[in-house]
């Protein structure tokens, strides 16, 4: 089948009901199967004429024993013989068809539905991630909807043609006799109520297993990123044990999953069998009594035997209802929070000509759950082309400004702007065009070293890279490494050393000389030698851009036109670096318990 047609329309999904408690969550992804539904009514409806075909096929039986072979007529078996085939056929055929036209839907979706968790990801501010575990992500974006990719493609679908065929079967069959019929409905009584029961058991522990499951998938990840750091500490043994017992609490919510679906077979299977037993006592005694002939008989315990599967098989759907359900909630956790940093209304354009003057005017911020404000009316400006330092010890609130001028977090008070214009009044694309970050501890990506340089900028040419890893002394290093640029330097760059890591991505922010420059101590890593070269070559980009620079080190601090000394949030003192060391005592002491290597951020 042709994929053409089932492209996912993810532009189209609204990622959250008006009322969102007013839908079930697995309501909530109809639209995402909206494109695709005539495929699965049509499945449906071919599964239902095949699963209905073959509740035929005892009536054809019916008709033969109590004609041709009560008559001795063997010509007459003939005829039934070869409906019967072909009723075999179809119910075979229905099968295949159902299966050929769910499969490309329902792997479309699971990539729509993807896709929109993982726009949303990259639309969430950062201080949505860090209330997040990356593990549960993980699991909430690839296991949770591999679990709502069985429901769309067989447990839905199965629900409404087990549940169809159950009722025509038992209409069937009070027609056939009514007796009967009535046995079978009365023994099925008793599995309605321990099927609603089993559901609401069920379910909470299907959550529990899933968000236990992303618990395990954390402390792998966190074991796998950090494993310098647990070897180096001889730590691996304690993580070891800490992923033992999560996973040894992930075996015990399963095994009780096992516990609640073996009782419920055991009873879905072992009820019905009573219901058998009754209905042919009773139609044994009919026969004697001429009331029903050995046909009917034959044909109403061979409709039970095919409504069996339907019955037996409400355990595993119900199940995976469940895990589907629970899975559903899951994903709408994520896409149900709120985004702090939203694209503006009506954008304003970014001119042609961006000078790169940039200004806070009475900034304040607060984090979500904090109760005090970190930043309090932080004023001051930066002229094109100027470098300015921020200095303070832990928790001064450096790292937190740095962060509101690419939007990573948002003002809570007063504004920022660029060339006048309020940031937050800018496409969030154009604004980080023109802003470019380098942070303390650098991510670098499972890509080339090309593409890593090349994150913000793609369609840089090798010169432009070339001149970026020039100026962050990244070159020889670079040209030493199997493919050069276009080594893969794997995740997080754990195979180079944290200097080479934080050069790259040094090269990364001075990529093309950008208006605006946001570095975070960004030579932290570096020995005193390379340091002082990179300072050097840097010193050539900082004339180009608009520079606001978090200094570790009286050397970083040199490198600014102007220092602006934090204090608990506020700016309480600005100068030269010279001036304020000379002038300032409590600058004097910070920048002497910098050196001696006591204040670290």
């Amino acid at each position: 089948m042709s994929t053409s047609v089932l492209e996912p329309e993810v532009g189209t999904v609204d990622s959250s009901s008006s009322n969102p408690e007013e839908r079930s969550s697995l309501a909530r992804f109809l639209p995402f199967i909206a494109p695709y539904r005539w495929y699965f009514f049509v499945s449906i409806a071919v599964s239902l004429v095949a699963t209905l075909t073959g509740l035929a096929i005892p009536l054809v039986i019916q008709g033969v024993i109590d004609g041709p072979i009560t008559e001795g007529n063997v010509a007459g078996v003939w005829w039934p013989a070869a409906l019967i085939l072909l009723l075999g056929t179809i119910d075979a055929v229905g099968i295949w068809i159902r299966r050929y036209l769910v499969s490309g839907p329902s792997s479309q979706f699971e990539i729509s539905a993807r896709a929109t968790v993982f726009e949303k990801l990259q639309r969430l501010s950062v201080s949505a991630h860090e209330g997040w575990e990356s593990g549960q992500l993980l699991s909430r974006a690839i296991a949770d909807l591999s679990a709502l990719r069985r429901f769309v493609a067989f447990i839905g679908p199965f629900l409404i043609i087990n549940t169809v065929t159950l009722v025509v079967g038992l209409g069937v069959l009070f027609v056939q006799s009514w007796q009967l019929g009535l046995i079978m409905a009365v023994t099925t009584v008793p599995l309605v109520i321990i099927c609603a029961r089993f559901e609401s058991l069920y379910r909470v522990l299907a959550r529990n297993a899933q968000d236990q499951a992303g618990d395990v998938t954390t402390t792998v990840e966190e074991s796998i990123q950090g494993i310098r750091v647990l070897k180096a500490f001889g730590r691996s043994a304690h993580l070891g044990r800490r992923f033992l017992s999560e996973a040894a609490t992930l075996r015990g919510t399963e095994l009780r999953k096992v516990r609640y679906l073996a009782i419920l077979w055991s009873l879905i299977v072992g009820i019905p069998p009573i219901g058998i037993g009754l209905m042919l006592a009773f139609g044994t005694y009919s026969i004697v009594a001429g009331t029903m002939t050995a046909g009917m008989l034959v044909a109403s315990m061979a409709i039970v035997s095919f409504l069996l599967w339907p019955i037996e098989s409400f355990g595993f759907l119900l199940a995976e209802l469940n895990n589907a359900r629970t899975a559903a909630d899951r994903y709408w956790e994520i896409m149900d929070t709120p985004e702090t940093i939203s694209e503006p209304v009506a954008p304003v354009p970014l001119p042609k000509d961006v000078h790169g003057t940039l200004a806070f005017h009475g900034v304040g911020f607060t984090f979500p759950d904090a109760s005090a404000p970190l930043l309090t009316d932080v004023d001051f400006r930066i002229e094109p082309g100027e470098t300015v330092a921020l200095v303070g010890v832990t928790g001064s609130g450096k790292t937190a400004l740095t962060n509101l001028v690419p939007r990573l977090y948002d003002v809570t008070a007063g504004a920022i702007t660029i060339d006048g214009i309020d940031i937050r009044t800018l496409a969030l694309e154009d604004l980080r065009s023109v802003v470019s970050v380098a942070f303390e501890d650098p991510v670098l990506f499972s890509a080339s070293v090309r593409e890593n340089i090349a994150l913000g900028r793609p369609g840089a040419s090798d010169v432009d890279v070339e001149e970026a890893l020039q100026i962050a002394h990244a070159v020889e290093f670079v040209d030493e490494l199997p493919w050069g640029l276009d080594t893969r330097i794997g995740e997080q760059g754990m195979s180079l050393s944290g200097g080479q890591r934080q050069r790259l991505a040094l090269a990364r922010a001075v990529l093309g000389k950008p208006r605006i420059l946001v570095l975070d101590d960004p030579l932290s890593a570096l020995d005193v030698n390379t340091e002082a070269l990179v300072q050097h070559d840097l010193r050539r980009v900082l004339t180009h851009s608009t520079t606001l620079l978090v200094a570790h080190r009286p050397s970083t601090a040199a490198l600014a036109d102007r220092v602006l000394y934090l204090e608990e949030g506020r700016i309480v003192e600005q100068g030269t670096h010279e001036r304020l060391l000379a002038s300032s005592p409590r600058y004097r002491h910070v920048m002497g318990s910098i050196e001696a290597g006591s204040v670290d951020g």
